[in-house]
């Protein structure tokens, strides 16, 4: 199993432009849905790691995205 280092970004800051569009879609999502229900996560980050080719994003409230390349979606697994 190869694990490439990725990168971080904070809440509300553009993620990297070279994940693939459904997983830039959930983070959107999963951004908005905080911003809702009024959680205060400005000041959290997302983890940009690369696990055998594919993105795996995680804020920092343990929300995990996972991109499925044969289907072209991204897979939303909330956190705490």
């Amino acid at each position: 199993m190869m694990i490439q280092l990725g990168t971080r970004w904070l809440v509300g800051d553009e993620p990297p432009s070279r994940l693939p569009q459904a997983v830039i879609d959930a983070i959107f999502e999963v951004e908005g849905d905080l911003a809702e229900a009024g959680v205060a996560a400005s000041d959290w980050s997302w983890t940009l790691t690369w696990l055998e080719g594919k993105p795996v994003v995680e804020l920092d409230d343990e929300t995990v995205i996972e991109y499925d390349a044969d289907d072209d979606t991204a897979v939303v697994t909330p956190g705490s």
